[in-house]
């Protein structure tokens, strides 16, 4: 199990913007991912933890996106219906919770993902979003190579097909950290916020 401190743990949510929407997602819902995630964010701010969301966004040619290097030229930038680089209405951050651009599948690339995670100690990284197998495992595989621990809400992502999401589950997220259910994670929570402060300790996930 990974014994986390809510204080130590943050919560990173991929992608869950306008754009997923229209994505095919499978083994859940677009809406379902929205919803799962939205309880797990209720759930870690009542016990104190972090709460980061990462939004994907280029400038308006794409210039700045590791894809321009083999985007055909010919055809530029692909077109993008408005809204689809803004979070959607169910995920929209406090005042103190960090919001991240990213422009590739790494979140950590380019941006200020881990300078936010070492200014509030935090130790523990709970992953949800969509893509299961690109923005999620891209940001997890960074993640552990920067010695975080992981937690990764299983039914609380998806890609966009349902065999995708269960070889990263099965095969490359129990090499990184630990595989949860939503149920599971929001009970640590849960668990962590009926304490005292003075008697607060490590809950295992």
């Amino acid at each position: 199990m990974t014994l986390f401190d809510p204080r130590r743990t943050a919560v990173v949510l991929i992608d869950l913007q306008g754009a997923v929407r229209t994505h095919a997602a499978e083994p859940h819902t677009a809406d379902e991912v929205i919803e799962r995630s939205a309880r797990i964010v209720e759930a870690a701010r009542s016990a104190g933890s972090l709460v980061i969301f990462v939004r994907t966004s280029f400038l308006p040619d794409e210039s700045d996106s590791l894809a321009s290097m083999i985007i055909d030229q010919k055809r530029g930038a692909p077109k993008r219906p408005e809204g689809w680089d803004q979070l959607v209405e169910e995920m929209q951050p406090l005042p103190t919770e960090p919001v991240i651009i990213k422009r590739s599948w790494n979140a950590f690339h380019g941006s200020n993902l881990e300078l936010e995670l070492r200014r509030h100690g935090i130790e523990t990284v709970v992953m949800a979003g969509i893509s299961t197998n690109f923005g999620v495992e891209g940001t997890a595989r960074a993640a552990y190579e920067r010695s975080y621990h992981l937690v990764f809400v299983e039914d609380a992502m998806a890609t966009n097909t349902a065999e995708n999401h269960a070889f990263a589950l099965r095969e490359v997220f129990p090499q990184l950290g630990r595989v949860r259910s939503v149920d599971e994670v929001i009970a640590a929570f849960t668990d962590a916020e009926s304490t005292t402060t003075q008697n607060r300790k490590e809950y295992a996930v």
